[in-house]
């Protein structure tokens, strides 16, 4: 592929619009909740799963994050009772992450923040007619 190539112009603006679009939703979400983005969507994750609990191979999947760095993250809101980790009884090396009260609660209180801003610095940017055609290219490169 060449540097001229008229494909990189859409490609540069998804990664300039996905970086705008996350460091505005972290500084409100740190400023009004001090939450961080990333912890934000561990939450979500966990409230949105079956019994607000995913293995921690899972989770990390869903976050796209290495092993490791999803355990940092779990321990951080571990730390502030946000969620706790339990052994998987099938599998003695599995862990569970699952979303405690306090986690919820906290989620629930900071969802207004977080959806103002997708709203704000995304959403409305773009006509409804052009929404769902996103929508489809996306799925097309995740695959769903």
């Amino acid at each position: 592929m060449r540097s001229d190539d008229p494909r990189l112009a859409a490609w540069a603006a998804f990664v300039r619009a996905h970086a705008r679009v996350t460091r505005a939703l972290e500084r409100e979400l740190q400023a009004e909740q001090d939450l961080t983005l990333a912890d934000y969507e561990v939450l979500l994750q966990l409230a949105r799963a079956e019994h607000r609990q995913l293995r921690m191979s899972e989770l990390a999947d869903r976050l796209v994050l290495s092993r490791s760095g999803a355990t940092r993250l779990i321990d951080r809101l571990e730390a502030a009772g946000l969620v706790e980790r339990a052994s998987c009884a099938t599998d003695r090396r599995g862990l569970w992450a699952f979303l405690t009260e306090a986690g919820h609660r906290r989620l629930l209180h900071a969802a207004p923040v977080h959806l103002r801003g997708v709203g704000q610095h995304f959403l409305d940017r773009i006509p409804a007619r052009e929404l769902e055609q996103l929508q489809r290219s996306l799925e097309r490169v995740t695959g769903d």
